[in-house]
């Protein structure tokens, strides 16, 4: 089965793969990184039919005049500017902590603990942290996710070393498992 499993992921890649050649380039690639202005409006007929699309081509326009006034750093100039380091600092710490919150192992353990597949909430939760982004902030989201997540744990260690002298110690630590995917999904 994990063989078929395996090639099903490349079918989407092979659809793709066939189907890409039959796309028009975006409008904005074409009006901004090649300069034609002409295969631009052949892209938006093609994509929108027919029609005044002016307005849109004044956009792209508006936004080419944009980028042409922002210089592009490096990568060694990102990091030696004096203005972008707190960013950087913010970045690297937010990268580096969800790189080790521990989400991999939870995962991991899930093998010992529970015996179905397809639980993954991951999938479900981003889509009400957007809106909880707008609401409360992307900071508090993350001081709030990581601090349940790290009770979580703490929970879920005593539980995973208790599971064998309790019958029931199994069914609490499903539970604070899908507690912490749960903040993880909603948190960082």
């Amino acid at each position: 089965l994990w063989p078929w499993l395996l090639a099903s992921s490349g079918l989407s890649t092979l659809v793709q793969l066939v189907t890409l050649p039959f796309f028009p380039d975006s409008p904005s690639y074409l009006l901004i990184q090649k300069g034609n202005e002409e295969a631009c409006r052949k892209a938006i007929r093609k994509l929108w039919g027919e029609g005044d699309h002016q307005a849109e081509i004044d956009d792209i326009m508006k936004e080419k005049a944009a980028m042409t006034s922002t210089k592009t750093l490096r990568v060694l100039e990102v990091i030696k500017e004096r203005s972008l380091r707190w960013q950087l600092y913010i970045l690297m710490t937010v990268m580096t902590t969800l790189q080790l919150c521990g989400i991999n192992a939870v995962e991991c353990s899930l093998e010992g603990i529970i015996s179905f597949e397809n639980w993954d909430l991951r999938l479900v939760f981003p889509v009400f942290q957007s809106t909880l982004i707008d609401r409360f902030g992307r900071k508090v989201l993350l001081w709030g996710g990581y601090t349940l997540m790290c009770s979580v744990l703490a929970l879920l260690t005593m539980t995973l070393s208790l599971q064998h002298q309790f019958f029931w110690m199994h069914y609490f630590s499903v539970i604070l498992i899908f507690l912490f995917v749960i903040f993880y999904g909603i948190g960082p």
